[in-house]
């Protein structure tokens, strides 16, 4: 579809007249053209819709501008903004079909990305926000409706799980947010991460449990294998050493049970923080992108069963073992009521 970006004044005596265009699939919440420029083929993105419209250009600007920092490229160059309109100018690259060990570089330049981040970075983008307490009555509720009974002690892991999240260790990691595949633009310089809108401070190990919890925020969930999740992980963990000197702080699996207990990670965007979706699963189960919302839980609670199993914190010697045992009992539960549950696709579209 042809159509006209919006193109300012003071784009047009930056980088100069918009030529031909081209609109762009993209969310409801952004428009995009790749546009032809004197120099260049460029993207132009405006960001649409919604109260928090301002706020989600800002944050996108702000992180593209600090993942700009890094030695060796993370994300397009950013080359102009009409902060009026909303409106981001970026370097225009082209995509190839990655490999099937792909989330290996991904992991590796996901660190990379992270690493970006510095302590005097700490007012430029909002701090991430884990599960509460809500998510958590939410999950044993859902335990509840299933039948299955709570051990003694769990209800306090969670609770002291939460309390950790909150106040997880270590160097302050720029976030992507949305860290999906679709996201990530495969290039033959590398891979390059695009839509910030989301983007935060954190710990990065939030987005590394992303390979075990096979995507939870995104559309087109994808389950690696066991050698590809450890290669993966370990690329992460060795690029982050390389680029800050310093070893992965937090816990792995406690990011992981972290999204096991996030409802709001079973829809998408715009259906958030609306209702109590765990509590629709004894009921209900919904289409997603490639996976059901059923499919998805699966395969979060039989992650975190095997990854909890002989868990212990340094802050919480009893770690998550209760988890472990009652994720592993509601997934059993969850497959024996619906028998015709499938496996997560082990390919991305």
């Amino acid at each position: 579809m042809w159509s006209r970006p919006p193109f300012g004044e003071e784009l047009r005596a930056e980088l100069g007249a918009p030529g031909r265009s081209r609109r762009l699939g993209s969310s409801p919440r952004s428009r995009v053209w790749r546009v032809r420029l004197p120099e260049a083929w460029v993207v132009v993105k405006q960001i649409v819709g919604g109260p928090d419209a301002d706020a989600r250009f800002a944050r996108e600007v702000a992180a593209l501008r600090l993942a700009g920092r890094a030695p060796t490229p993370v994300v397009p160059t950013l080359l102009g903004t009409d902060p009026r309109e909303r409106v981001l100018v970026l370097e225009h690259l082209e995509h190839r079909r990655p490999p099937s060990s792909w989330i290996v570089d991904y992991a590796a330049a996901l660190a990379r990305l992270h690493a970006t981040a510095r302590p005097q970075d700490a007012q430029s983008l909002p701090r991430w926000q884990g599960p509460g307490e809500a998510d958590v009555d939410s999950f044993l509720g859902l335990a509840a409706a299933l039948h299955v009974p709570v051990p003694s002690g769990v209800a306090d892991e969670l609770h002291r799980l939460v309390e950790r999240l909150g106040r997880a260790p270590g160097r302050q990691a720029l976030l992507h947010g949305d860290p999906c595949p679709g996201n990530d633009l495969h290039t033959t310089d590398g891979i390059r991460f695009v839509d910030f809108e989301q983007a935060s401070l954190g710990n990065g190990l939030t987005e590394l449990a992303y390979l075990r919890m096979s995507f939870p925020t995104c559309w087109c969930v994808t389950a690696a294998t066991a050698p590809l999740l450890e290669r993966a992980e370990r690329a992460y963990r060795e690029e982050w050493r390389s680029a800050t000197g310093s070893e992965t702080e937090g816990d792995l699996a406690d990011a992981c049970a972290g999204w096991l207990l996030r409802g709001d990670a079973l829809v998408e965007r715009a259906h958030r923080e609306s209702v109590d979706h765990l509590a629709r699963i004894p009921h209900q189960d919904w289409k997603w992108g490639t996976a059901t919302a059923r499919q998805r839980l699966v395969h979060r609670l039989g992650a975190v069963s095997r990854l909890t199993a002989s868990h212990a914190s340094p802050s919480d010697p009893s770690g998550l073992s209760g988890l472990s045992g009652l994720s592993g009992a509601m997934r059993r539960q969850m497959m024996a009521r619906w028998p015709g549950l499938r496996p997560l696709p082990v390919k991305r579209p």
